[in-house]
């Protein structure tokens, strides 16, 4: 675990290392642990220090920064459903309630990396919030940015 923030860091030998992690989704709020893909990656990098950038370009999903938990999982999952219902309608026909969904969380986590490391707090977890209702092939991209 790292403790101390203070690094003079200089810029000369800055390296980016860039990754992708594809995987299925089956259901609309279905949440997939990236942290381990991500903490595989940051390993691989060899960074010791900077910043890991990981970000989705699909319109129905997200990638947010909590705790890692089934109960939670299904609290978002209840929470979502009330905020978004896919009965009412929208503009956007077919699946406008999951556009909707993912545009209150977010497409992208900037996480520190620390003595090589992702700088992730205690409970911590990187994970994807599926907002689609059918089942999906999803990429994600990391770039790791540091020296």
């Amino acid at each position: 675990m790292y403790t101390d923030f203070k690094h003079n860091v200089s810029y000369l030998h800055m390296r980016i290392y860039t990754a992708s992690h594809t995987f299925e989704t089956r259901e609309q709020y279905q949440t997939v642990d990236l942290t381990q893909f991500l903490e595989k990656e940051v390993s691989a990098s060899d960074i010791e220090n900077g910043l890991a950038f990981i970000y989705t370009g699909h319109t129905t999903g997200a990638i947010v920064m909590n705790e890692f938990d089934p109960w939670l999982s299904e609290d978002l999952k209840n929470l979502l459903s009330r905020m978004v219902p896919n009965d009412e309608e929208y503009r956007h026909q077919n699946n406008g309630s999951s556009h909707l969904a993912s545009m209150l969380l977010s497409h992208n986590q900037c996480i520190p990396v620390h003595e090589g490391e992702a700088a992730l707090g205690t409970w911590q977890s990187v994970f994807w919030v599926e907002a689609e209702r059918r089942p999906r092939t999803r990429t994600v991209e990391l770039m790791i940015v540091g020296e």
